[in-house]
Parts: C-alpha cells; structure tokens; sequence
C-alpha cells in the first residue's frame, strides 16, 4: 500500500524536462529523521558518507516518504549516495558519516534529468531497491551482488590455489561485467574493490594491471564519455604509478634509482590531479562570485581585468562616468573588497 502511495506522488510532483526527482520509502519508524543527498566524484571515497560529499538535506515525514528533487545536478550521470540518519539522537557529526549500526545508505548512478524511487523490498527494507529512468542507476547495487558471492568463493578455501585460481575467475567477472554496462562509472567502482590494498585481490591486481590492456580501454572509454572530469584523471595517474609499482616488484629488486623514478612518477601524478581539481574549484569559485552580480556589473568587471580606467568604461558602455563609479562602489560591497585591485586578484585567482 505504501509502495502505491510513493508512486502516486510521484507522479503526481513528475519533475519537467531537466529536472531530477529522487523519491522513496522507508520505515515510518524512521520520522523525522534526517536523510541526505551526496555527491561522489573520487570513487575512493564509496565506503562512507564525507561530510564535502553532501549536496542536499530532507526529513522524513509521517508516511515514511522522503523525496530530492531540483535542477543543479550534472546533465551527465554521476555518483551519487542516499543516506539515512537513523539514529534517535540525530545531530552529532559521526551521524552523517554513517558510523550510526541504524543508518542506512545507497550508492546509485543518475544524471540531472532522472526520476528514481527506492521502496522497500519484500523484506520491508530500505535503500535496497531502485526503480528509475536511467537504465544504469541500479549498477552499483549489482556490483555490490557479485561482490557478495566473490566472498563465498573465497571463504569456502583458504588456500593458495584457491586463492589463485578465485582472483583470475573474479577479476574476468567483473571486467566482463562492467565492458557490458557501457558506463564507466561502474567501471571505476570494480576498480576501486579489485585495486583497494586491503583486499586480498590485492596481489593479483598488480600483475593484471602491468599486462591486460583492460585498464587501457577503460582509460579510453573514460576520456569518451568524462573528458574532463576529474576522477578520469585520477584513475590515469594512478594505473601509470601501480604499473610501474608492479614493474619494480617484478624485477625483483629495489635500488635507488627504481625508488626515485617511483616517487616522481607518483608525485608527478598526484601534482597534476590536485592542480586540476584546483582549477576547477577556482572556476566553480569564479562563476559563483558572477552570478551574484548584474549583467552590466559582470561587463565592467570584465573591463576591469583588461585594466581599463573608469572613463575608457564609460566610453566603452555608453554611460557616465558617475555612472561607473556608482557601480564599481557597488562591486567593492558585493564582492567585499575596497580596490580594483583585489577585484583583479579574486577573479584571477
């Protein structure tokens, strides 16, 4: 019954054309709780809830209903986390980075432009099930089905073959699997388990990495479809330096020389991921300070990075050069500065 009612409001709200709607339903024990919207553009960071992750905050009402729904989100897919709060003493910062044993969270894929709905199963769980427009939303929650029986196998022996012979299998699944999805971003999730240090595919990955061209075609496929984003170029970075990690280790020996080419090579790649995502948070930064002013304001701030005085303004805009003055003490409060030259500082950052 609850199920149907989710799906009246939802069509009942259906968003327009570029617009998101992310709806669902959990227990209604769960009133009142808050739940969170989160964006993930570094798939190192899946495990958990980061509190930079967060976008958009909602509460669950008397139904156990909960619904985000805008148009600020990327045209094309990304990652993104819903997660509930559900702990009775909400507020405390551990709550958000789901150290809480109620809490419940979902990873998913989804664009600007999808309508998705999360009921509860069978089992009367929640944020275990996606129904959506993106044919791909559901991709991380197959990962994380294959990721349970990869387990099973493991666990039935302990031994090295076992072991062996399991890594070649699962590595082959999952590659497989995500070639078929035709979305990268699954891709990179794979990625992240079958390259993480901690699990035991740990070893097999440093070799399948310095001699399967897999990692070469995901890299291809990642540049077609997120030219820009930054976590194709963290991913390009960090196969140079585990393959050349896997080259040093399978030589056998480590002298100074192979300790030196490593740390430049990984510092080299770490340089040239932050100094990316640097730039983009300074055009983030750029185009938030833009919005905040008019139009003719954004033209004489333009003018003014070209270092041209009030009067060549004024001529250039057809107004007085009162007129400039007046807007120009207007940037100096809107912007919170007192010179032309910390405008040119801020925009040029």
């Amino acid at each position: 019954m609850r199920s149907i009612i989710v799906f009246i409001i939802l069509l009942g709200s259906m968003p327009i054309f570029g617009q998101y709607s992310f709806s669902g339903l959990v227990s209604e024990e769960h009133q009142g709780n808050a739940i969170y919207l989160s964006l993930i553009e570094d798939y190192r960071k899946t495990s958990r809830t980061y509190l930079e992750q967060i976008i958009s905050k909602t509460t669950v009402d008397s139904l156990g209903l909960f619904q985000f729904k805008g148009d600020n989100l990327s045209l094309d897919n990304r990652l993104y986390r819903i997660h509930l709060d559900g702990c009775a003493d909400g507020g405390d910062a551990n709550h958000f980075l789901g150290t809480c044993n109620n809490s419940k969270s979902v990873l998913f894929i989804a664009s600007n432009k999808d309508i998705l709905e999360f009921p509860t199963s069978f089992e009367d769980q929640a944020l275990c099930t996606i129904t959506s427009t993106n044919p791909k939303s559901s991709l991380p929650l197959e990962i994380e089905g294959l990721k349970e029986e990869m387990v099973f196998d493991f666990a039935d022996y302990r031994s090295e073959a076992n072991r062996k012979l399991n890594s070649e299998k699962w590595f082959t699944s999952f590659q497989k699997f995500g070639e078929d999805s035709d979305e990268p971003l699954a891709e990179l999730l794979i990625y992240d388990f079958l390259s993480d240090k901690r699990n035991e595919t740990y070893a097999h990955y440093l070799n399948d990495v310095s001699t399967n061209n897999y990692y070469d075609t995901l890299l291809d496929r990642l540049k077609t479809s997120y030219p820009s984003a930054n976590f194709t170029k963290e991913f390009e970075a960090e196969i140079a330096a585990d393959r050349q990690l896997a080259n040093f280790q399978n030589a056998g020996h480590w002298d100074w020389r192979s300790i030196i080419l490593l740390l430049l090579a990984l510092s080299l790649g770490l340089n040239l991921y932050f100094l990316v995502a640097r730039k983009s948070n300074a055009r983030n930064t750029t185009n938030d300070l833009l919005q905040k002013l008019t139009p003719q304001e954004q033209k004489i701030v333009r003018h003014i990075l070209m270092d041209k005085s009030n009067k060549e303004i004024a001529s250039e805009l057809f107004v007085s050069h009162s007129t400039i003055k007046t807007h120009i003490n207007n940037l100096y409060k809107k912007l919170d500065v007192s010179s032309r030259q910390e405008i040119v500082t801020l925009f040029k950052k």
